[in-house]
């Protein structure tokens, strides 16, 4: 593949159209899962604050009694509590649940008046002032240092329902802030090397893709090659013949023989076109969904029969060996499996010297059908029987184009067989001769 530029650049385009795929929504997770990230720790936050906060407005709203003013049962609720402009100092963090949630993990709760003036305070407060009231319960405060902070503000009634004054409860965002930059800083460094992991595969996803595609370019190329060669000799052979004839020395013998020469060479044409369109046809539509009952018995006899004169014609043996008493069937179209076994005797036949002896055998079971063809021709070399079946493929160029053969007939009988769900197999010893194997799927049906 790396010898054709333009299956290189589909590759790279592939690979990087499927990065760039990849990458967009790794990036949309990523983005995502941030922001869902962020969403819980927030909720997870306000929870706790809205928890507490609300523990507290419950029990002190009953014990109010004066705007503006504290009562000393605030003191019960929040030990630690600090009025404004006294100078308090720290106090055992065991006093009371409440004083421990605020003088831990950044928690404070401040007390304003409604006019908003800083009453009393405790926990960890903000350094900087926060007393502007908002009309939403819940804030997010930013300081001048850049501390974040997540607040919600209550207002507090007296017992006969008279506005109080105003509870914050907050707490600073620093933990998760900064657990939030862990995870946008896990992603940043993730992302990419994610996305080269992502690109080195699509490069290696994008060959394999284009395996089937270029093996299939290089058949087509290697086809093309092979037929516009085979139809090349036969051309110039009667192109040779006729400009020989056509001169002015020419005899009438000499022009019959031109014909004769003409004729042959036109078989072999016509032979080569049906071939090719056989197998164009096979490659397009496969097995016709309308199939018949064909009786294998009777075929073979009738092949062998057949082709009993050209045996003698070759000083060859041929014989039919049907093994068993059953009738054996396949589903299939008869003409196509009649020319699968034909194509195989012929090549037997082509193949086995002077003397020598072809057998058709058949036997079968309930649910295959063998059909065998040994002969004790040449052989073939081990490293050449995974090539037989290549369209134009021939082990023995001279030999093949004196019998007019153009390499097809076993392409087209491997073609056959798998249309019909079969498949053919080769075994032979170079000197010794070979057997060729058809298996197809089939029904036998018992003699009554």
């Amino acid at each position: 593949m790396k010898h054709s530029q333009v299956f290189h650049s589909t590759r790279l385009r592939l690979a990087a159209l499927y990065t760039g795929t990849m990458g967009v929504i790794l990036t949309l997770c990523g983005v995502i899962f941030y922001e869902a990230m962020a969403h819980s720790h927030l909720s997870e936050l306000n929870h706790r604050i809205e928890s507490v906060a609300g523990t507290l407005h419950d029990g002190l709203e009953a014990s109010l009694r004066e705007p503006g003013r504290l009562e000393p049962v605030v003191q019960k609720f929040v030990p630690a509590l600090c009025a404004a402009q006294a100078v308090c100092l720290s106090q055992d963090t065991t006093a009371s649940h409440y004083l421990g949630v605020f003088q831990q993990d950044g928690y404070y709760i401040r007390f304003l008046d409604l006019s908003g003036q800083l009453l009393a305070s405790s926990g960890q407060t903000p350094t900087h002032s926060l007393e502007q009231i908002e009309t939403e319960p819940w804030q997010t405060l930013e300081m001048p240092d850049g501390t974040h902070y997540r607040q919600l503000s209550l207002l507090l009634k007296t017992a006969n329902q008279t506005p109080w004054g105003y509870m914050q409860v907050g707490r600073s965002l620093y933990e998760v802030n900064g657990h939030m930059v862990w995870v946008k800083l896990s992603l940043l460094v993730g992302l990419p090397s994610t996305m080269l992991l992502v690109a080195v595969a699509s490069w290696w996803l994008a060959g394999q893709a284009m395996q089937p595609v270029y093996k299939s370019y290089r058949q087509i190329q290697q086809f093309t090659a092979d037929a516009a060669h085979e139809l090349r000799t036969p051309l110039a052979a009667i192109q040779a013949n006729l400009e020989s004839t056509l001169t002015p020395d020419a005899t009438d013998a000499d022009a019959w023989d031109t014909l004769r020469i003409v004729e042959r060479q036109n078989g072999r044409l016509s032979k080569l076109v049906q071939d090719l369109l056989i197998l164009s046809r096979m490659d397009l539509q496969g097995l016709p969904a309308q199939r018949q009952p064909c009786n294998l018995n009777d075929l073979v006899s009738d092949l062998v029969e057949e082709f009993a004169g050209l045996a003698i014609a070759s000083h060859l043996s041929l014989e039919a060996d049907i093994r068993g008493a059953a009738l054996i069937t396949v589903l299939g179209i008869e003409e196509q499996l009649y020319r699968l076994v034909a194509n195989l005797i012929t090549n037997a036949i082509q193949y086995t010297p002077a003397g020598g002896t072809v057998v058709v055998c058949l036997s079968g079971d309930d649910y295959h059908a063998l059909i065998q063809i040994q002969d004790t021709g040449i052989g073939i070399v081990p490293k050449e029987q995974s090539r037989i079946f290549n369209r134009f493929y021939r082990i023995s160029s001279d030999r093949s184009r004196q019998t007019g053969g153009a390499g097809l007939g076993l392409a087209i009988a491997q073609t056959i067989a798998q249309a019909h769900r079969g498949n053919i197999q080769v075994e032979s010893e170079l000197g010794k001769g070979s057997t060729f194997t058809v298996q197809l799927p089939s029904k036998r049906d018992k003699q009554p």
